[in-house]
């Protein structure tokens, strides 16, 4: 059934709406799966915070017009499934790495993030970025590591001390 000019617009704004909000964006080539395949991928997506959009590729470039997504309207070619990250720019990408692996006709075609196109190939580098909090633990790992090496190497002094005190110790008792 053909779309009507007011559904074009709606789909058009709705899309427009999700990618103003978006920090990445991922372009698949879905034929060949399931609806229950289909299905599972989206329920997967809600789970994370991430919006799967199936929509024409001449409505998407009209709706990433004026988005940090611009760059991918040349991309946009053949039967595609958008996701959109809302939380964490990796997100969207770890999803569609993982069904990759699970089914061979998803197959990525496109990413962006914050208005920076990457090819399908760059898909394990960006599903691999850390999380928020990982990436917190990991600066907090390194903000800690001087401190902790500070306070060692205050300590050692008093610990060599108290070693050698019972190194003294110790050979006074065995020898009287």
């Amino acid at each position: 059934m053909p779309l009507r000019l007011n559904d074009k617009k709606e789909i058009v704004a709705q899309v427009a709406a999700i990618a103003n909000q978006a920090l990445a964006a991922v372009a698949a080539e879905y034929s060949g799966l399931t609806v229950a395949q289909l299905t599972e991928l989206r329920s997967k997506a809600r789970e994370s915070n991430v919006a799967i959009q199936v929509v024409r590729n001449n409505l998407a470039r009209r709706a990433f017009v004026g988005t940090s997504f611009d760059c991918m309207g040349d991309a946009l070619v053949g039967p595609l499934v958008l996701a959109f990250s809302m939380d964490e720019p990796a997100t969207a990408a770890r999803i569609f790495r993982d069904y990759a692996k699970k089914w061979d006709k998803l197959q990525v075609k496109v990413l962006s993030i914050e208005g920076k196109l990457y090819a399908a190939s760059d898909l394990e580098r960006m599903a691999s970025l850390p999380t928020k909090l990982e990436a917190l633990a990991q600066l907090m790992s390194l903000m800690q590591a001087p401190i902790t090496k500070l306070v060692r190497t205050l300590a050692e002094p008093a610990a060599k001390l108290a070693r050698a005190l019972a190194a003294v110790s110790d050979s006074k008792q065995a020898a009287g």
